[in-house]
Order: structure tokens, then C-alpha cells, then sequence
């Protein structure tokens, strides 16, 4: 038995969806343990393209999903996504998926609050998604918030609405200048929805404890990526939760030694969308290249990514914080028309070369990458199944990547669709 966290180590959109519905083919369980739907994952099965936001990518294999504590849902957009996957043939029935009792309810005023604030930010804008995370997560850390088990009780939730949106209404009206809530329009909405999803919700963490005591298997789905990690990102251009693994546990309710190993899913180059530093971007013709061959469009919200060199500085930042014990390279075949790749092997700030993240952003704004230049293969590589089978300078890039960072790649993924991966080592077999 094990259980596996997957976490992104860049700033998001490193291709988790793909890993993750690869392994839980070997998972009993699959379980998102934060964000909302400010994320994407995009999984392409028999050259057919889905598209989840909230549930875990493991409903393609017919898992137990389980949206744990730590998520932040709003649930007309889940409702809309179980639609979705039902029209395509995907059974989402209270028996494949759960809903913790204590994950928090994106509200109205949620969303109208992130959209006023980002208004009103102009140019000094973060480059939030809008879907109301940000001042969700707010509301739980001040304890103002409405949690599942709110939901489905009709009394308490009307408590809660009673109490709330009065003081969100004079903050939208007064202050931000916008439109309002309607307390009882709400009520009737979200009413809808609790007789919708009551049969979802359950104990996550018992659940999880009597899987593990059965020998099931269980993997942990991260959002977002290392560096978007409310603590350990590039604050204030992060999103509003801890996406490293440690959050796993805390938010899920397991305890860290249910936890076995944490694979890091690596982009073999770097992206970013919005706002913040991002020290080896490119913006020539290699830039571009990057862009269009591996259509870089964020799946929730369809802006333009940031390309560039794959950055180890950042790499091995998230080794460090999230502990990792194997690496997945995604989008290798990316990279197949290049003469030539390069790595961020460090930085260099006022003369000096360092190999950290500078927690100030004006000094990571200033850093000068350094790169250590690699041949490229100049060979269409989509159709290889075995690592041994990859041109000998694209096994030497993913060795370089090895050295550098100290830990194992274990998947490499050469294509969009779940069968075009090379898996060296699959973490659920110990």
C-alpha cells in the first residue's frame, strides 16, 4: 500500500491532470486537498479533451473522488461540472464522489468583492482569476465563513446569511463602489444547490482513515503550483492557499505519516500566467515557439502563459519545500524542433551568484539568470514509449535535470494523451 501526493513545482499549469489521471489508475482514491475553481486540469483520453476544475482528475478512472477540507468550492460551478462529465458519459454519483462537511462555500459576494478590488487595483492588479478564492479563504481565517455542513442545514445557513451579507453589502456599496447581494435571492439559490449536493457531503476524514485501514491507496491532488503557495510563492502574486504538499495532510484531515511519497510534476520548460517575477522568461522567437507548440492557454481562465527556460532554482526550491521523492517531466516533445535548450542553473543578483529564491521580489525581479546550454534533438519524439528509445541528448537533458535537482524522474510525458508517457518508475509500487 502507499499514498502519493502530486504537487506542481513551478507556478502552476505544470500538467498534474495527465499525471494524475495516469496514476489513479493505481489509486483507489484521488483527493484535491486545496484551491477552487481558480484551477484547471486538463486530461485528453482517446483524443477526446476534459476539462475539470474542481473534481479530481480520477473520475476518468472511475475513482472514489474526494474534495477534501481545504477546498474552497462554489457549488453552482461543481453542479455545472458534474453536468458536464455526465453528458460525456462520466458517472458522478454520490458513490465516486465526496464533498467534505467542512470545505467553505464560495459566496456571491465572494466574487463581486474579488472583481471590485481588482478594479479598483488598475495596473497594480495580482491577476486573480475572479471566482471569489481570495476573500473565501479571507472569510474562513476570520471565521466568518459558511462551511458545507452550513449548507445543507437550512437553519444555520439562513444564520450565517443573516449575519454576513449585511456587512459585505456596505463593504461592496461603500467602499468598492458596486453592485450588492440579494439576501434572499441567495437563500433560494443556494438552497437549490444544498438539495443538489446533501448527498455528496460526508466526514472526509473518517472516510480516508477507514481506506487506509482497508490497505486502499490514495492520491493526493494538489492546484496551482509551489510557487503560487500563499507562504512560500511570490507573495503577493500567489493564489490564496498552501499548495505545497504538507497541505495534503491538513487538508484532507490525514496524518503525515499516511503520507509515502510526493512526486513533483515539472513542465521541461517554465510557464507562468499573470503577474510576478519570473527571472528566465523569454520574449523572443524561442518565447513564441513555446507558446504556440504547446498551447499555452490557461484551461480556467484561456490568458496567454509566459514561456521560458526551465529554471532549477525554482526547481530545487520545490524540492526542498515539498520534500519530493520523484520528479514527472511534462511536455518533453515541447522542445523537439530546438537546435538547443538551455537550464537556469542559478542566478546572479548585484554580482553575486545565488542559488535561492530571494523572498523580496524587487531582488528576484533583478536576478539575471545563469544557463548552462544542452544540444537539442531535433526528432519528433510523441511516438516513444520506452526512456532507452529517447535520442541520447534528450536522455541527457533529463539526466542533467536529475543531477541538479537530486531527485529521480520517474514519469516523462512526451504527448497529451495518457497513453504517450514513458513511466520509469510508478510510485504506487514500492
Amino acid at each position: 500500500m502507499a499514498n502519493i501526493v502530486i504537487v506542481g513545482t513551478q507556478w502552476g499549469d505544470e500538467g498534474k491532470g495527465k499525471i494524475v489521471d495516469l496514476l489513479a489508475a493505481d489509486a483507489d482514491m484521488v483527493v484535491r486537498f486545496q484551491g477552487g475553481n481558480n484551477a484547471g486540469h486538463t486530461m485528453v483520453v482517446n483524443g477526446e479533451q476534459f476539462i475539470c476544475h474542481l473534481i479530481p482528475s480520477g473520475i476518468l478512472q472511475k475513482k472514489l473522488c474526494v474534495i477534501g477540507n481545504g477546498v474552497v468550492v462554489d457549488p453552482a460551478v461543481l453542479i455545472e461540472e458534474i453536468d458536464y462529465l455526465e453528458s460525456k458519459g462520466i458517472s458522478v454519483g454520490p458513490d465516486l464522489l465526496l464533498i467534505s462537511d467542512r470545505a467553505h462555500v464560495i459566496m456571491p459576494y465572494h466574487k463581486l468583492i474579488d472583481h471590485g478590488r481588482e478594479k479598483m487595483k488598475g495596473d497594480k492588479k495580482i491577476g486573480t482569476t475572479g471566482r471569489g478564492i481570495g476573500p473565501s479563504y479571507e472569510d474562513k481565517a476570520t471565521r466568518r465563513g459558511v462551511r458545507f455542513v452550513d449548507l445543507v442545514d437550512p437553519e444555520t445557513f439562513q444564520e450565517r446569511l443573516d449575519a454576513i451579507v449585511p456587512e459585505k453589502n456596505f463593504y461592496l456599496e461603500n467602499f468598492l463602489a458596486t453592485e450588492t447581494v440579494d439576501l434572499e435571492l441567495t437563500r433560494v439559490q443556494y438552497a437549490a444547490y444544498a438539495d443538489r449536493l446533501r448527498p455528496y457531503v460526508a466526514n472526509v476524514s473518517v472516510a480516508l482513515q477507514a481506506a487506509g485501514k482497508t490497505g486502499k491507496q490514495i492520491l493526493f491532488e494538489g492546484a496551482q503550483g509551489t510557487h503560487l503557495d500563499i507562504d512560500h510563492g511570490t507573495y503577493p502574486f500567489v493564489t490564496s492557499s498552501n499548495t505545497v504538499s504538507g497541505n495534503a495532510c491538513s487538508g484532507s484531515g490525514v496524518g503525515p505519516k499516511d503520507i509515502h511519497g510526493v512526486i513533483g510534476i515539472v513542465k521541461a520548460y517554465t510557464t507562468r500566467v499573470g503577474a510576478g517575477p519570473f527571472p528566465s522568461e523569454l520574449f523572443d522567437d524561442i518565447g513564441n515557439l513555446l507558446q504556440k507548440t504547446g498551447a499555452e492557454f490557461g484551461a480556467t481562465t484561456g490568458r496567454k502563459r509566459r514561456c521560458g527556460w526551465l529554471d532549477t532554482v525554482i526547481l530545487n526550491n520545490a524540492v526542498r519545500l515539498n520534500g519530493l521523492t520523484g520528479l514527472a517531466i511534462t511536455k518533453l516533445d515541447v522542445l523537439d524542433e530546438l537546435d538547443e535548450i538551455k537550464i537556469c542553473v542559478a542566478y546572479e543578483l548585484k554580482g553575486r551568484r545565488i542559488s535561492e529564491v530571494p523572498a523580496n521580489l524587487n531582488h528576484l525581479a533583478a536576478c539575471q539568470p545563469v544557463y548552462e546550454t544542452l544540444p537539442g534533438w531535433r526528432k519528433d519524439i510523441r511516438g516513444i514509449r520506452r526512456f532507452a528509445d529517447l535520442p541520447a541528448v534528450a536522455r541527457q537533458y533529463l539526466e542533467r535535470i536529475e543531477a541538479l535537482t537530486g531527485v529521480p524522474i520517474q514519469i516523462i510525458s512526451v504527448g497529451p494523451g495518457r497513453e504517450e508517457t514513458i513511466v520509469t518508475h510508478n510510485p504506487f509500487h514500492r
